[in-house]
């Protein structure tokens, strides 16, 4: 068993992160962090937390507190910039934020905005894509639900695509910008609505491109829904059974999945769970291989990806705690 405190839990990842960790057979909630709901109790988050199996809903501390209690984990539910100040408590830590992804400190002006305060830690940190990347360490920086996406298409076919024909269209639900209202948040601009943001310019391309080692077209857009996130995946391939190779690799796996040809992924397949679709089509015309992942940007993007990170390092079951299952509408 692994006490686990939770730092920032009032916004979308923190609320998600809880919720499993309630539901952990392996974890036992030691410290619930969050500077706006301080001395108030989780149901002021979410009211069906007081359905907890008949226990009373945890209250809400100070994050200063949570970070301090000595819990032998700790998720960071943090924004980037509040993320890369802090220093990292005793135990696993595993950041949510995109403030530890690059080991490189100069990645950080360009694409966060921000000067990392803490450069020299940034190589301890290591990447945790469960399918791809084994997390290492005590450190642990969780991908980002775009970059999720288009590495769990890509990643086991890197080197067997030409990288300079690999094109990423992908859209997200609107939960994927936070919880803090944004003029492109409200309702007026995202319902009946579709549009491109940070063209060229969002933090996600630079973790593809770590990740492929190449960098790539991507392209991310807006949603009129929740939560959900579709990546469409458009590569030249260097070699024929692009298919045969993402069966391979993921055919033990309890979270990704490789549907049938005659099946499609959806965003309905995959919203509230921990999983991922992915599809594979050939088109003819274009001489293109198209890969599609679907997966919620709450769950496999966040944090269903940091349990199962957190999992693996401490030698618990990959699944144990994670949705891995939904009903369709």
């Amino acid at each position: 068993m692994a006490s686990v405190a939770l730092v920032g839990a009032s916004g979308y990842t923190g609320q998600e992160t809880l919720d499993r960790v309630l539901a952990h057979p392996d974890f036992a909630l030691h410290a619930l962090g969050s500077d706006s709901l301080a001395g108030r109790d989780a149901t002021a988050l979410d009211p069906r937390l007081n359905r907890n199996g008949g226990r009373r809903a945890p209250v809400f501390i100070p994050n200063e507190y949570a970070l301090d209690s000595g819990a032998d984990l700790t998720f960071l539910c943090l924004p980037h910039e509040e993320a890369a100040a802090l220093r990292p408590p005793r135990g696993v830590v595993i950041d949510l934020s995109g403030a530890h992804r690059f080991g490189d400190p100069a990645v950080y002006p360009q694409w966060y905005g921000f000067e990392h305060p803490r450069p020299a830690e940034l190589p301890s940190w290591s990447y945790g894509l469960p399918e791809l990347q084994a997390p290492e360490g005590r450190w642990i920086a969780n991908p980002g639900c775009y970059a999720t996406a288009a590495l769990l298409a890509l990643g086991p076919i890197r080197d067997v695509i030409d990288p300079e024909s690999v094109v990423i269209d992908a859209k997200s639900g609107i939960s994927g910008a936070g919880r803090e209202l944004k003029a492109s948040s409200h309702a007026g601009f995202v319902l009946e609505n579709v549009s491109p943001y940070r063209v060229g310019r969002h933090q996600h391309s630079p973790e593809i491109a770590q990740a492929l080692g190449f960098p790539v077209c991507f392209v991310p857009h807006l949603l009129p829904v929740r939560r959900g996130l579709i990546a469409t995946c458009y590569v030249k391939a260097l070699e024929p059974d692009l298919r045969e190779r993402l069966e391979a690799a993921y055919a033990e796996s309890h979270v990704v999945s490789v549907l049938p040809e005659d099946m499609h992924p959806e965003l309905a397949h995959v919203q509230g769970t921990d999983a991922a679709e992915l599809a594979v089509y050939d088109d003819a015309q274009s001489g293109r291989t198209v890969i599609v992942c679907a997966l919620d940007n709450l769950g496999k993007g966040a944090a269903g990806q940091a349990v199962q990170n957190a999992n693996l390092v401490f030698g618990f079951p990959e699944e144990h705690g994670l949705r891995l299952s939904g009903v369709l509408v």
